[in-house]
């Protein structure tokens, strides 16, 4: 297990010339030296961010077969090739901070079996309806596009290089998704209330999606990323960012907001809301507890036995062209 030897706190004047480096805008590539903490701190993200990205296909996968119509099957198939797409784009950023470490792209993949990765709480969670397909796109892309446009600033320059291109992406995702969600609050009545219930069950997971509060009782790395400048916003900036920005549209759309305390605060000019129960979506994420976590995991870890000779299959040929 690899644990850092060099704290953000130490005197090592590399240290503190790092620092100095990031502190004036400096980009950091994956050759230059860094802080091992620093070097940690961006595998846990990045891994993170990329598994995600990978499992996050599996809940709109689901729905592939069973989309209304030909053009929604289609897009809907689109969009799953991004997202495992990006996943295997951040492995590989990933995968470079681990090479030092003597850490493999395999040896990712088994701490995510054996529970050592996590990825997010809202890919655990159920979609047992149509209207879930559309608030993935809709909600949950809107909310990875907060988290990632405040990433892409990131002092970590190939993951600010990815994530300009994932971005992108994001956009389209996230257009096709409002695309779905307006159809159904356009439709019958039990398309609409198929959509406020999918709402309703998504909710707590769509707020947990930033993390805990920095005041709460779990702890986060907040503080040192922050200081190392691989992100530059806490998780109830962020939180407040994506509230701003979809509680009007929610309402827009005839929807309620699943929290009957929710108000605008006038004086703060920002909104007011009632927090979910972090632990058990922490839990969710740390004991891969949530209602599809082992299913979901299962048919990760058939896929990736299953193409076992194909992954031998490129070592073979690229042991044979060099």
């Amino acid at each position: 297990m690899f644990k850092p030897e060099i704290t953000i706190h130490s005197d090592d004047p590399r240290v503190q010339e790092f620092l100095e480096r990031i502190e004036n805008g400096e980009k950091i590539e994956v050759d230059d030296w860094m802080p091992d903490d620093y070097r940690l701190q961006l595998i846990k993200l990045i891994a993170m961010h990329g598994i995600s990205e990978i499992m996050g296909a599996f809940p709109e996968k689901e729905w592939v077969p069973k989309a209304p119509t030909l053009k929604r099957k289609l897009s809907l198939m689109a969009k799953v090739q991004d997202e495992v797409g990006h996943g295997q784009l951040l492995i590989r950023v990933a995968e470079d901070l681990m090479h030092p470490l003597g850490k493999t792209r395999e040896d990712l993949i088994e701490d995510l079996f054996s529970g050592r990765l996590k990825f997010h709480n809202v890919f655990h969670m159920p979609a047992p309806s149509w209207a879930d397909a559309a608030l993935i796109g809709w909600l949950v892309d809107g909310a990875a596009i907060v988290t990632q446009k405040m990433l892409a600033h990131t002092s970590y320059a190939p993951y600010a290089r990815a994530l300009k291109r994932i971005i992108l992406e994001e956009r389209f995702h996230a257009y096709h998704g409002e695309d779905m969600v307006i159809a159904l609050g356009d439709g019958t009545e039990q398309q609409r209330e198929m959509m406020q219930d999918a709402l309703n069950r998504w909710w707590p997971a769509l707020l947990m999606f930033f993390g805990p509060p920095e005041n709460g009782e779990i702890k986060s790395n907040q503080e040192i990323n922050i200081r190392y400048k691989i992100r530059s916003k806490t998780n109830e900036e962020l939180r407040q960012e994506f509230l701003d920005k979809y509680v009007p549209q929610i309402r827009a759309l005839g929807l309620e907001v699943p929290d009957d305390n929710i108000y605008y605060d006038e004086t703060k000019k920002q909104w007011v809301y009632t927090h979910p129960d972090y632990t058990y979506l922490r839990d969710v994420i740390a004991k891969n507890q949530g209602p599809r976590s082992q299913n979901r995991l299962n048919l990760r870890k058939i896929g990736f036995d299953n193409n076992e000779w194909v992954r031998e299959a490129l070592l073979h040929n690229q042991k044979a062209i060099s």
